[in-house]
C-alpha cells in the first residue's frame, strides 16, 4: 500500500515539474527583444542623441525613441553632442531592468532619473 502511494506521489510531482519547467524558463526570455524598448523623453527639455555612432539627432520633449538590444544610444544635453545628459550612459540592459511591468516602456525624467512607464 505504501509503495503505491509513493509511486503515485512521485508520478504527480514529475507531472507538476514537467508542467512548470517551460513556464519558468520562458520567464527569463526578453519580451522586448523583437520590438525594442520604448524610451519616453519626459525631461521637459529637448535632448540630443546618437544611435550606433550615427548623426547627432534632436530628441524633443514628450517624444519616444525605440532601441533594441544591439543598439548603442548616447544621450546628450547639447546640440553638438558633446555633453552627456547622464553621467553613466544607460544601456539596453539598464532600461530593460527598469521595465517592471514588462511592457517595454520606460521614461527618462529630469536629472537622468529613469523609471517604468
Amino acid at each position: 500500500m505504501k509503495r503505491i502511494l509513493f509511486d503515485g506521489t512521485v508520478s504527480a510531482l514529475m507531472v507538476i515539474a514537467l508542467t512548470l519547467l517551460p513556464i519558468l524558463t520562458s520567464a527569463d526570455e526578453d519580451p522586448c527583444h523583437e520590438k525594442g524598448i520604448y524610451i519616453g523623453n519626459q525631461t521637459m527639455l529637448n535632448l540630443w542623441y546618437t544611435l550606433n555612432g550615427g548623426p547627432c539627432t534632436i530628441w524633443s520633449d514628450d517624444r519616444i525613441l525605440i532601441i533594441k538590444a544591439e543598439d548603442t544610444i548616447i544621450i546628450y544635453r547639447d546640440m553638438t553632442c558633446e555633453t552627456k545628459y547622464c553621467a553613466n550612459n544607460p544601456t539596453y540592459d539598464v532600461y530593460k531592468s527598469l521595465d517592471a511591468d514588462r511592457n517595454c516602456r520606460v521614461r527618462i525624467l529630469p536629472n537622468c532619473t529613469l523609471s517604468d512607464m
